[in-house]
């Protein structure tokens, strides 16, 4: 059975950068988009990014307004692991990560499997 294993995560500081990775194991990837999600204590889960899968989608990248051009989202279908970039980060950036594969690439797109997400905590 396919599951996602989010690596990454800890403690940084305001403005400085992590990489989250999200690892398939079980079996090939088999959603159309992965996404990355965050929730942040208190508060639901909100959609960060998605990015297209298969060979002819690769190359799309849907972004949240308050990550746009802070956060990158890219994949590597051959290791089967998906990541997130995150630059410039601020407090409010603090919550849990979690990767996911979904059916499409839109925030509202039905999620097919949920890593067990990963806690990144930005420190002013």
């Amino acid at each position: 059975q396919e599951q996602l294993v989010e690596i990454g995560g800890g403690l940084v500081q305001a403005g400085g950068s992590t990489r989250l990775s999200c690892v398939v194991t079980g079996s090939n990837f088999s959603s159309y988009a992965m996404g990355w999600f965050r929730q942040a204590p208190g508060k639901e889960r909100e959609f960060i990014a998605t990015i297209g899968w298969s060979d002819w989608t690769s190359g799309i990248r849907l972004y949240a307004d308050h990550v746009k051009g802070r956060f990158a989202i890219s994949r590597d279908s051959a290791k089967n692991t998906g990541y997130l970039e995150m630059n410039s980060l601020k407090p409010e950036d603090t919550g849990v990560y979690y990767c996911a594969g979904l059916q499409g690439l839109l925030a509202t797109s039905k999620v097919n499997y949920w890593g067990q997400g990963t806690q990144v905590t930005v420190s002013s």
